[in-house]
């Protein structure tokens, strides 16, 4: 359940399932065991995976499964209350104990052959200053959470670490960090993951080698915030110099990173986007709202005009970059006046994605005790509201595109209909943006899933485009 961070989660606990000899299946009625990994980020997050342990718990009484584990942030939060009144459960897993899987399921670990030092070990580097002060302040306190440990989370995977990919063949995550140091009051992901942790340079390139060497043409770096790679190793500018590494793998077309903090947007981070071909013109940049007195409420700075004056140095360093973002209406406090200024910004900022969600309190946030809260139909009607207006301004871009040709990764038939593809371009990260759907394949019987072709936009929907197969 939940965001890539969580699914390279998964894919660590199915690569150490699978090296103790365990057997995949994607059919839950054939399984021995059964592992859902949790996502508890906002209410609907948790109710879905609260839902989904509940359908797989069936399979326990029909199926032939003796087992289920449950694991994720779900674990962190409410373990004592899951082994409480989910009987059906018969271990649980935290974010920081990925490898207790092996014991979960009742397997044992293999013993591992000596493996050649791949890289040179780092001396440990300074911790985060901000980091260490937030925890001073009490930022990562679990005290009230009935049954969580109070160590936070530190375990961190690495190029060793076995790992079962569930993507395409062509595309793969990497986690390049963990944790989060910063103190925004609508979230809880410190809590649940623990204080900020790079993994190390030569790991991470290491581990991108062995995945373009295995066909893996599109890498998509993750963390909970990916422009504060790095600083905890003492590194400046850690992710531009990651990216230029990166870059310069033989055979991979694609890079992106997402989850980038709006003031660690370097000069030296732009220009490296600049500057490799490879490095996708797409930045995903999170900014939650626009007004400023929300956004210090939020504890998370900036303002309009910061944010516009930010897009406008992305936009000129890096020509025809696609920029995203992500907004929450109905933070409490959040009056008319303050939306106006969110949709002002919406409107100037025209920005190529955006997704918006609904304020929920979220126990053990700092917002959850703030007055003054929105009602929750206000709430609805704003984002509703900024979507639509969104919606207006995607389409006017999308059609822009008409007649434009792009590289297009080929993913395979659509979903939708068996008579159409579908693929992306660079602007489109995987499992988030729009698609470009292919209904003339041009010079070729068929298409191979995961294989770069060119193609020209010939149609263009309110978020999605169609076009044609050219190379």
């Amino acid at each position: 359940m939940g965001c890539p961070k969580n699914l390279v989660d998964s894919e660590v606990m199915m690569g150490l399932l699978d090296q103790a000899g365990a057997e995949m299946t994607d059919r839950p009625e054939t399984a021995d065991v059964l592992v859902v990994n949790t996502c508890s980020f906002i209410d609907k997050a948790k109710q879905e995976s609260i839902d989904t342990i509940l359908q797989m718990a069936r399979h326990k009484i029909s199926g032939k499964a003796t087992k289920l584990i449950v694991a994720g942030c779900l674990v962190e939060r409410y373990r004592d209350e899951i082994r409480t009144h989910m009987p059906e459960v018969d271990a649980v897993v935290g974010t920081g104990e990925l490898e207790a899987i092996l014991a979960a399921a009742g397997l044992a670990a293999p013993s591992a052959p000596e493996q050649p030092q791949l890289f040179s070990i780092l001396p440990s580097g300074p911790s985060r200053a901000e980091g260490d002060l937030r925890e001073s302040q009490g930022r990562f306190a679990r005290a009230e959470w009935e049954g969580a440990r109070a160590a936070l989370p530190q375990y961190l995977y690495d190029h060793t670490t076995p790992r079962l990919r569930s993507t395409q063949k062509s595309s793969a995550y990497i986690k390049i960090a963990e944790g989060c140091d910063h103190p925004c009051s609508f979230c809880v992901i410190p809590n649940l993951r623990g204080k900020f942790r790079s993994r190390r340079f030569e790991s991470v390139v290491t581990e991108a080698e062995q995945l373009v060497a295995q066909g893996v043409r599109e890498l998509t770096l993750i963390g909970q915030d990916t422009t504060c790679y790095g600083e905890d190793l003492g590194m400046k500018d850690g992710l531009a110099q990651l990216l230029d590494s990166l870059a310069r793998i033989p055979d991979l077309k694609w890079l992106r990173f997402l989850y980038a903090y709006p003031n660690k947007i370097t000069g030296r981070l732009l220009e490296t986007m600049a500057q490799h071909d490879n490095i996708c013109k797409y930045l995903d940049m999170p900014l939650q709202h626009a007004s400023g007195a929300v956004l210090k409420s939020m504890r998370r700075g900036g303002n309009a005009d910061i944010f516009l004056k930010t897009l406008e140095r992305v936009r000129s360093t890096v020509p025809g970059i696609a920029i995203r973002s992500t907004f929450i209406t109905g933070f409490p406090g959040e009056s008319q006046a303050d939306f106006a200024v969110l949709s002002d910004f919406v409107r100037a900022a025209q920005l190529e994605w955006l997704g918006v969600f609904s304020y929920s309190d979220e126990e053990g946030s700092g917002a959850i005790h703030l007055g003054d809260k929105v009602p929750t139909r206000t709430i609805e009607a704003r984002r509703r509201s900024l979507m639509r207006q969104q919606q207006a301004i995607s389409r006017k871009n999308r059609a822009g595109q008409v007649g434009r040709r792009f590289d297009l990764l080929v993913e395979g038939a659509s979903e939708e209909t068996p008579l159409l593809w579908e693929g992306r371009t660079e602007h489109q990260a995987p499992e988030i943006d729009g698609k470009v759907y292919i209904n003339d394949f041009g010079p070729f019987d068929q298409l191979n899933p995961g294989q770069f072709y060119q193609c020209e936009i010939t149609e263009s929907q309110d978020y999605d485009l169609v076009g044609r197969i050219i190379s």
